[in-house]
């Protein structure tokens, strides 16, 4: 069986949200600072761009120990050797994924609402991304905000670890792993952070008071 990974602080490196600064950087402080798992997402670079970028990424994330894993596109992630993939509700199917990339592979889904969130119980997949939690300008193609209400809620009706997303941040972060998140995933707290290490250090001790809370 393989073993879960560390969702506690999950970075979506999104490159133009970097204002301007090397991606590798970002990611690099990001992980010195607390990131546990990193996911390239790039809508807009052309393939052969986004190759050169998921393998330098995965060459710097494999020498720190942290997995790397590249939104929607196996192709990609095969080709550099990824962890594995996170995947929507409308890009491959979790099966076919699986497949494809063998079953020692990171296979994350995303869930707009609670019953995909339960739905997915069924599937071969390590993980659940969750959300929006809170509004959010990262996307703008998504649902309503969930709350943290709902979060927990949903949380013993789930058989994956959940990770949420949406419009989280240091602020907020200890509420949302005190109603049940595993993980948080953030995009802009720390891509477009004045200082990317300092974001991270102060979003995981934010995850560490918030699974304190939760045991309290």
């Amino acid at each position: 069986m393989r073993p879960t990974p560390d969702l506690s602080l999950y970075l979506v490196v999104t490159p133009q949200l970097c204002r301007g600064r090397p991606v590798d950087w970002v990611v690099a402080e990001a992980v010195a600072g607390g990131a546990t798992l990193v996911q390239l997402r790039d809508k807009e670079a052309a393939t052969a761009a986004l190759v050169a970028t998921a393998g330098r990424l995965q060459e710097l994330l494999t020498a720190q120990g942290v997995p790397f894993l590249v939104n929607d596109r196996l192709d990609i992630a095969l080709a550099v050797g990824a962890a594995g993939v996170h995947l929507g509700q409308s890009d491959m199917p979790a099966l076919t994924a699986r497949r494809l990339l063998g079953p020692d592979a990171i296979i994350g889904l995303s869930a707009e609402t609670p019953d995909q969130a339960v739905a997915a119980g069924q599937l071969d997949v390590d993980y659940v991304g969750v959300g929006p939690l809170y509004p959010t300008t990262t996307k703008t193609d998504t649902r309503a905000p969930w709350g943290a209400d709902i979060l927990r809620d949903l949380r013993p009706r789930c058989a994956h670890p959940l990770v949420a997303i949406g419009g989280i941040d240091a602020g907020n972060a200890v509420e949302v792993v005190a109603a049940g998140a595993d993980g948080i995933a953030v995009v802009s707290a720390i891509c477009s952070a004045d200082d990317p290490r300092r974001a991270s250090a102060e979003l995981r001790e934010a995850v560490d008071r918030g699974r304190a809370s939760r045991r309290s």
